[in-house]
C-alpha cells in the first residue's frame, strides 16, 4: 500500500516510485490510498492494482485495509493521518523524510540547510531498501483518452498550430502572478497561446484574453472548461508550458515539455522544480522574505507582493530558453 493523500503536483511526483517498485520488485500488487478527490489522477495508471479513497475520516475505509492484509505500507505523506493508519494496520512500513526542521529553517530563519535533490529523489529513498533503483526515466501521468480535446473544439485560428500553454491557477494567491506580468512574460512567446486552469481562474483569464487580444495575439481561454485530464491533454501536445509553481507543473514534466516555472513565495531549493525536463526557473533572488512559506498565503504577508511584482522578463536565458523551444516544436511540425 502506498500512501499519498494530495495534492496534485504531489501524486504526480510519486509516479517514479510506482512505476519503479512495478518493474524492479518481482510479483508486487501495489494499491494506492489517496483523498477522493484526486482518484482520476491515478485512474488510468497501469502500475496500480487498486486504488482506495476516502473523503473525510479513514475509519470508513480502515476494514478494508484491514482485510487486504498488506506486507509493506510506503508512506509518500507522512502526517499524522498517515502515522494513525499505519498504527490501525499495524504492519511494516517505510516513510518518506518529509525534513521538516529543515524547511522550517529556510522558511523562517532563511537558513538553506535542504538538500539540493529533487523530491522524487528523496521519494525514492524510501523504498531503497527493496532495491529499488531510480531508472532515470522521470515523471509519468495517465489521462484518460476520453478526456482528449477534440480537434474541432479549438478555435479557427489557432487548429492545427504549434502553440503555448499559460497555466495561470494556483491554490494560493502568493503562488500566482498578477495579470499584468502574465500579459508582460506572454508577450515574449510568439505562438497561439492556450490559457489553462479551473472555473475559479475565469475571472483572471477573462481579462488575460481580453488584454492579448488587444495585442493581436492568438489566444484561446480553456479555463473552466475541461477536466484535469483535458487539460494534460493539451499540456501533452503544447510547444512550451508556462506556468505557476503547481500540479500542472509537474504534469508538463511528465509529458517532457519544455517549461518557465514561475516562483513567488515558494522557492525551487524546497525540491519541487520541473524533474528532468527541459524548464528554466524564475524567480526574484535577494528578497529577504521569501521563501515566506512552503506552500502559501491568501495574501502577501507583506502587503508588497515583490517575489511576483518584480519579475524580470527581459533575461536573457529566458528569452533564448523560449526561442529554442519554439525553434523545435516547428521543426517538429
Amino acid at each position: 500500500m502506498v500512501l499519498r493523500f494530495s495534492s496534485i503536483g504531489d501524486i504526480v511526483l510519486t509516479s517514479p516510485v510506482l512505476r519503479c517498485l512495478k518493474e524492479q520488485v518481482n510479483g508486487i500488487e501495489i494499491h494506492f490510498l489517496t483523498k477522493k478527490k484526486f482518484f482520476g489522477l491515478l485512474e488510468h495508471n497501469p502500475r496500480i492494482s487498486r486504488i482506495f479513497t476516502f473523503d473525510g475520516s479513514l475509519s470508513v475505509i480502515l476494514p478494508k485495509l484491514k482485510a487486504e492484509n498488506y506486507d509493506l505500507i510506503i508512506d509518500l505523506h507522512n502526517n499524522l493521518r498517515s502515522n494513525y493508519l499505519k498504527l490501525r494496520l499495524g504492519k511494516p512500513a517505510f516513510a518518506f523524510d518529509k525534513l521538516n526542521l529543515q524547511k522550517w529553517l529556510l522558511v523562517n530563519l532563511k537558513k538553506d540547510f535542504m538538500p539540493n535533490v529533487h523530491i522524487v529523489e528523496r521519494y525514492l529513498e524510501t523504498v531503497k531498501k527493496l532495491g529499488v533503483k531510480n531508472d532515470e526515466k522521470g515523471l509519468e501521468f495517465f489521462p484518460c483518452d476520453c478526456e482528449k480535446v477534440d480537434e474541432s473544439e479549438f478555435p479557427s485560428e489557432i487548429k492545427g498550430l504549434p502553440y503555448a500553454i499559460l497555466s495561470i491557477g494556483g491554490t494560493h494567491f502568493t503562488k500566482k502572478m498578477p495579470v499584468s506580468k502574465w500579459i508582460e512574460l506572454a508577450s515574449q512567446v510568439a505562438l497561439p497561446l492556450v490559457i489553462v486552469g479551473g472555473k475559479e481562474d475565469l475571472y483572471v483569464a477573462n481579462q488575460l484574453e481580453i488584454e492579448l487580444k488587444k495585442q493581436a495575439g492568438k489566444v484561446w481561454n480553456t479555463c473552466g472548461k475541461f477536466t484535469i485530464g483535458g487539460s494534460a491533454h493539451l499540456i501533452k501536445n503544447s510547444a512550451l508550458v508556462l506556468t505557476h509553481d503547481t500540479g500542472m507543473m509537474h504534469i508538463a514534466a511528465a509529458f517532457q515539455i519544455p517549461t518557465v516555472a514561475i516562483w513567488g513565495n515558494t522557492t525551487p531549493k524546497l525540491g519541487m522544480f520541473p524533474y528532468r525536463t527541459e524548464h528554466i526557473n524564475l524567480e526574484v533572488n535577494n528578497l529577504d522574505c521569501r521563501p515566506c512559506s512552503k506552500i502559501g498565503f491568501s495574501a502577501c504577508p507583506k502587503s508588497h507582493f515583490d517575489c511576483m511584482v518584480k519579475q524580470d522578463f527581459s533575461y536573457k536565458p529566458l528569452q533564448k530558453f523560449i526561442a529554442q523551444a519554439i525553434k523545435i516544436s516547428v521543426a517538429n511540425g
